[in-house]
């Protein structure tokens, strides 16, 4: 597979691990959903779903450079996917909801 196609897979894995870490809190769930609270197996669930997101990002970054430079390019995907989140979450906050189909 192209380094270009495992990169962005590891681009997108971040994102979605950055996204459902930020929903696991319980001020970002309020912009998402509205005024209901964040219920508590819900909250493990997306913990659980942003810690795979960004170990996957670590393995798909890892599996196409060397181990120094997989981290370098992994902490650099971090840093933009924790920017796009929270660009996403100031402007269209309700455009998070299609990462909990089991929500609503």
């Amino acid at each position: 597979m192209p380094d270009a196609v495992l990169h962005a897979a590891a681009l997108a894995a971040s994102v979605l691990g950055m996204a459902w870490l930020a929903l696991a809190m319980e001020a970002h769930w309020q912009q998402v959903c509205g005024t209901t609270a964040l219920p508590a197996r819900t909250a493990h669930a997306l913990r659980w779903l942003g810690a795979t997101g960004l170990a996957t990002s670590l393995v798909l970054c890892l599996a196409v450079d060397h181990a120094s430079m997989a981290v370098l390019v992994w902490v650099m995907g971090l840093a933009a996917a924790a920017l796009a989140v929270a660009f996403t979450l100031t402007w269209r906050p309700r455009w998070l909801v299609v990462l909990m189909p089991w929500v609503h």
